[in-house]
């Protein structure tokens, strides 16, 4: 299938400005925060997080990936469940606490901060916004207005972080769930974000204009693939690139989003579940072999 994207050109494929961008983070991060010699240097772990969010930013969002994304909604999905669901986490482990604390101390948005990241807002601020930007006549709209599409994808990208915020805040005064409410948290998100999977997993109908055959594609395309490249292809259809029809398409990309936010919060509840477990084990005291031996 790379092959045949091909004729997209190395500009659509590849994003060489967006590579750019990527380096000038990498760069940025390299300054500000691993070239210190004080207190305030990130260690190996954090260096790890943050520069595997970036890798795995540019595959996202850099990569045929996205180009994918705009041709198959199988690849659209694929690509929210990175950009939302993981690539938040790496960023927030990456960053040192004291960075963090200078965020929230910034006067006006602190108090915004402060209100956005309680547990039951951040709840129901990601999954609703997730949910409406899902709903066909919104979906399509920001497929086809580059304005509307960054504007939407920036949007839920913050509250994505601050869904995320208060299972994994470095800063010790905000991190006031127990692991037991943390698990809840968790398995909370995985059933509000179920019924929007649902409803694509389930659906007989194509739901999404863009992917469809009459021409929203194109305009889809048109945000990741240069006007003169575009242009000068004629194309028929998405078809010409998937194995998958329409309908078939658009169920795998339900499935796929739920398969890969199973995987994610799954992987973050044993991460939670098994150290809480186990510190309530070492609390419990082993019966004394001299009380066993008495009573043998």
């Amino acid at each position: 299938m790379l092959q045949d994207l091909q004729i997209f050109g190395f500009r659509a494929l590849w994003s060489p400005y967006y590579a750019l961008f990527i380096l000038t983070l990498a760069l940025a991060y390299l300054i500000i925060f691993i070239n210190r010699k004080d207190s305030k240097r990130v260690n190996v772990e954090q260096v790890l997080y943050f520069y595997g969010g970036l890798v795995l930013l540019y595959i996202i969002k850099g990569s045929p990936m996205d180009l994918m994304s705009h041709i198959m909604f199988t690849a659209h999905m694929l690509q929210m469940a990175l950009y939302y669901l993981l690539f938040p986490i790496l960023i927030i482990k990456g960053i040192p606490t004291w960075a963090w604390r200078k965020v929230f101390e910034v006067p006006v948005l602190k108090h915004v901060l402060k209100l956005l990241t309680k547990p039951l807002i951040a709840l129901l601020l990601f999954n609703g916004l997730f949910s409406l930007y899902h709903i066909p006549i919104v979906f399509d709209f920001a497929k086809a207005n580059e304005w509307a599409h960054s504007s939407i994808s920036i949007t839920i990208l913050i509250t994505a972080f601050i869904v995320w915020w208060p299972i994994f805040t470095p800063i010790k005064e905000q991190d006031k769930m127990s692991p037991l409410l943390k698990i809840g948290y968790i398995a909370a998100n995985g059933i509000l974000i179920t019924p929007a999977c649902a409803l694509i997993i389930f659906s007989s109908e194509v739901i999404y204009n863009t992917y469809g055959a009459t021409g929203g594609w194109i305009q889809a395309l048109a945000l990741c693939v240069p006007g003169d490249v575009l242009s000068g292809l004629s194309l028929s259809g998405p078809d010409m690139f998937s194995p998958l029809g329409i309908v078939e398409d658009q169920q795998l990309g339900g499935i796929v989003m739920k398969i890969t936010q199973e995987i994610i919060y799954g992987t973050v509840l044993a991460r939670i579940f098994f150290p809480w477990f186990r510190s309530g084990t070492d609390k419990i005291d082993s019966l004394p072999s001299t009380h066993r031996t008495e009573q043998i």
